[in-house]
């Protein structure tokens, strides 16, 4: 699930993180795009894929397992069988809850892919003289700098983004399943369904958290320059110097992406997960 969700839309994820960082050079998605084309060729489109699939295989492994586990929590604490059909406000608090411990496998990672993807950026600004272009300079760089804690750079801020932003992911694609199903089992729904109801969970997600996403970007990708400001001091700099809007750079390819992304994911999340139960099964 977490490879598809990349294939399918690193390129819109670089721009995302391009015109979160600096949002000056980029009139809006198509000049981000060619822009990137002319200075660095295709290829600057998947910048930090590595590091991408490394976070998004690792986060949505977590996150799917620990999703069961917590369903689990969530029984329990209403007080209703193991077995029982959870509602989609259940399931997405338990979603959730998930979230928190897919953080901390998904932070590392996503700080190398986003410094890797604002590297031609930040040598553009001046910030930095000289860029790192692989993903072994970024992990060396950080651990020479900040030791290992520095990978954990906008953690606050990811846990921000993920507790209440996967509420809405889960409870956006529970409730379109739910709408589809239109009274069958869920477990019935073909592809088209489940693509549409993942790129509503995805597009949910987006449009609750993505000004705490857009910080933690900043925060990110700037800290290469030197020391940032906390969670709170980073956002009250952007809104005073910058205005609300800045904390929405972005928004466009994050909003196609999330759609595309997040249907592949969930797509391929539960044609997998039936493949792996007739396995089990077959024993």
């Amino acid at each position: 699930g977490g490879t598809a969700c990349v294939v399918t839309g690193q390129p819109f994820d670089t721009a995302k993180v391009k015109m979160q960082t600096f949002p000056s050079m980029y009139k809006g998605l198509v000049d981000c795009f060619v822009k990137t084309y002319k200075q660095v060729g295709f290829r600057g489109f998947y910048k930090g894929t590595t590091p991408a699939l490394l976070a998004n295989i690792a986060e949505n492994s977590v996150l799917f397992m620990c999703y069961g586990f917590c369903q689990q929590i969530v029984r329990r604490i209403v007080g209703v069988d193991r077995k029982t059909k959870l509602s989609d406000l259940q399931n997405a608090a338990a979603g959730s809850f998930a979230s928190a411990f897919a953080t901390l496998v998904l932070c590392p990672t996503e700080l190398v892919k986003c410094r890797l993807q604002a590297m031609h950026e930040m040598q553009l600004s001046g910030k930095i003289v000289q860029g790192h272009n692989t993903v072994w300079s970024v992990v060396k760089g950080v651990i020479q700098k900040d030791g290992p804690l520095g990978f954990y750079r906008g953690l606050s801020s990811t846990l921000l983004r993920e507790v209440p932003g996967y509420f809405f992911f889960f409870g956006g694609y529970e409730l379109s399943r739910t709408f589809f199903a239109s009274g069958r089992s869920k477990d019935e729904l073909g592809p088209i369904p489940l693509l549409l109801s993942g790129g509503f969970g995805g597009s949910c997600l987006w449009i609750a958290v993505y000004p705490v996403d857009c910080v933690k970007s900043r925060i990110q990708v700037l800290s290469m320059a030197g020391k940032q400001t906390g969670f709170m001091g980073t956002f009250v700099t952007v809104v005073r110097t910058e205005g609300v809007l800045a904390l929405y750079s972005g928004l466009t390819p994050t909003m196609i992406r999330a759609f595309v992304a997040n249907g592949a994911l969930f797509l391929a999340y539960e044609y997998s997960r039936k493949l792996m139960m007739k396995q089990i099964d077959s024993y």
